[in-house]
């Protein structure tokens, strides 16, 4: 099976799905992420005020998490972050369709449309576009993923809320997770924050404790086609 994962910035790849990237990597899958943007520059009042040494510090950290996981290839992008907004949807789009088009993956795992972050927002709207249900479309399933600090912190204003119907056990795999999560050390922070360790383990738990597992990551079919 080929599985292509979809985030808007580096860590939320690991956050969403990095449990089931290690244990499906693990089964010998093919897992493909791509990255779309870089992460780090809406900390300044302006893009061009961001210290580029910094976008390429957390590209490395990327690199080293995919390595952690298994990844199959990494796809990193530039948009800028915190302003996909500002772009054309097309130009977030057409990215989206060229890896379709080069990897013909049959499953997809992206945002959930209801975050607080807009880059998420406009992520899961280009996926959706992107992987419309026509004659030929190699997608069979796509999945939705929370991101702590942002799929909660919504409140369910913007869309409906996140309410997961796929749960899949992450036990062997979670602390494979938080060693990936690790690596983004600029990104980490500390307990109550939804970032921390000890936050991401307590989620992993509570969504396990509600079907019966040690620890889960949670999901949003969107769409299957048998």
């Amino acid at each position: 099976m080929t599985v292509l994962v979809v985030a808007a910035h580096p860590d939320d790849e690991i956050l969403g799905c990095g449990g089931i990237i290690a244990k499906l990597t693990e089964e010998g899958h093919e897992i493909h992420a791509a990255i779309l943007g870089e992460g780090i520059t809406s900390r300044y009042n302006k893009r061009e005020s961001a210290k580029m040494a910094l976008v390429e510090e957390i590209r490395e950290c990327s690199r080293q998490a995919a390595d952690l996981l298994g990844i199959t290839e990494l796809f990193l992008y530039d948009l800028p972050d915190n302003r996909f907004d500002t772009i054309p949807l097309l130009d977030v789009i057409k990215i989206i369709e060229e890896l379709i088009e080069r990897l013909q993956p049959e499953v997809i795992y992206t945002h959930h449309g209801g975050d607080l972050n807009i880059d998420h927002a406009i992520t899961q709207r280009a996926v959706l576009t992107a992987t419309r249900p026509v004659v030929g479309c190699p997608i069979k399933k796509i999945y939705a993923f929370e991101v702590p600090s942002s799929t909660e912190w919504s409140f369910g204003q913007f869309q409906s809320a996140f309410q997961p119907n796929v749960f899949v056990d992450i036990t062997d795999t979670l602390e494979t997770k938080i060693k990936a999560m690790a690596v983004y050390e600029s990104e980490t922070r500390s307990f109550p924050h939804p970032r921390s360790f000890e936050a991401i383990r307590n989620n992993a738990r509570r969504w396990g404790s509600m079907v019966g597992l040690k620890a889960s990551e949670a999901f949003v079919l969107v769409r299957d086609v048998g």
